[in-house]
């Protein structure tokens, strides 16, 4: 069986779209679709079945998904079982500009001997399967739920509390202030076009919209911070949120302002996900990190959703 035509319907199992499928793996979609093709034409039969949405497992690809999952994770264990001292610890970060990127890079300070990789996934869930396939050895994420109640095979721990503040240009009434109230901002309709319906980070903003009657709006491309900082820069009334930890740059031309939140202080909760049968010596080593620097509790008042206020220490 070709591994590279099994990684391929995976691919396309788990993304429902081709070219989507393609964009993982960094190859066509042609090459995708043939790969496909033929896998399907060595088994015998139909994976997929073409939907308005994209592509969708039909019920021979749905039988065959675990076992074709299973076949990577072998492989992949077969290569690891002879390499992993000089195999990089591969460790989602969820974005390059965000606080989980500046956690790794503090750790990679402490053990420069450690080769590293990072990737950017699309929020717990991929991560979690990620993990579980062997594809990457931990993850920066944030929990909605305990992990184990994702899969029981797997295991987290709270890394760091991040302080939420605004992000508004000079026009903006609030340009001058040195903090803001958060109860203040419901008058301040809040631009995030980064907002993905479904993610961790959805949830988090819907519930501090609801308890703080909040305005955030979801809406539109997501061009990346960059045109966005370009609209907020111009505007008198919008704000946006940032993490205190979020890399931001901006031009002389944006005047642009961060505010902290205060009263309360609103914080995303990171946490690491890992998979606890991984024997690769740098992801010991990188969970003892996390333990010995516990989650930030000097910000008080603070505000935590719901579910992660018994997981970090307040």
């Amino acid at each position: 069986m070709n591994l590279e035509s099994v990684r391929a319907f995976v691919a396309v199992a788990e993304e429902g779209q081709f070219r989507h499928a393609a964009a993982r793996l960094g190859i066509s979609q042609q090459a995708v679709s043939k790969r496909v093709a033929a896998l399907e034409d060595s088994l015998g039969v139909t994976l997929f079945r073409r939907v308005p949405t994209g592509a969708a497992l039909t019920p021979d690809g749905r039988t065959f998904l675990p076992h074709a999952r299973a076949v990577l994770v072998a492989a992949r264990q077969a290569v690891e079982s002879v390499q992993r001292e000089t195999r990089p610890l591969r460790v989602d970060v969820l974005g390059s500009r965000l606080a989980s990127t500046d956690l790794l890079r503090e750790f990679h300070r402490g053990h420069p001997e450690l080769p590293l990789e990072t990737v950017t996934l699309t929020g717990a869930s991929a991560a979690a399967q990620a993990l579980l396939d062997g594809e990457i050895d931990a993850a920066f994420v944030h929990l909605r739920e305990p992990v184990r109640d994702i899969d029981s095979r797997l295991d987290d721990a709270p890394v760091f509390l991040e302080a939420l503040e605004i992000v508004v240009g000079e026009r903006h009434p609030l340009a001058g202030a040195t903090s803001v109230d958060l109860a203040a901002l419901a008058a301040y309709e809040a631009w995030m076009p980064g907002i993905i319906k479904g993610s961790e980070w959805a949830d988090f903003y819907r519930e501090l919209a609801d308890e703080f009657g909040l305005t955030i709006d979801p809406t539109g491309p997501d061009f990346g911070i960059e045109p966005l900082l370009d609209v907020i820069s111009e505007s008198r009334s919008l704000i946006t949120y940032v993490g205190e930890r979020t890399r931001i740059v901006w031009s002389l031309h944006q005047n642009l302002t961060r505010i902290p939140i205060v009263t309360p202080t609103p914080v995303y909760p990171w946490s690491l996900i890992w998979h606890p049968g991984n024997r690769h010596p740098g992801l010991r080593r990188l969970v003892a990190h996390t333990r010995e620097h516990a989650p930030r509790t000097g910000l008080r008042p603070s505000w935590l959703p719901g579910p992660s206020r018994a997981a970090f220490p307040r």
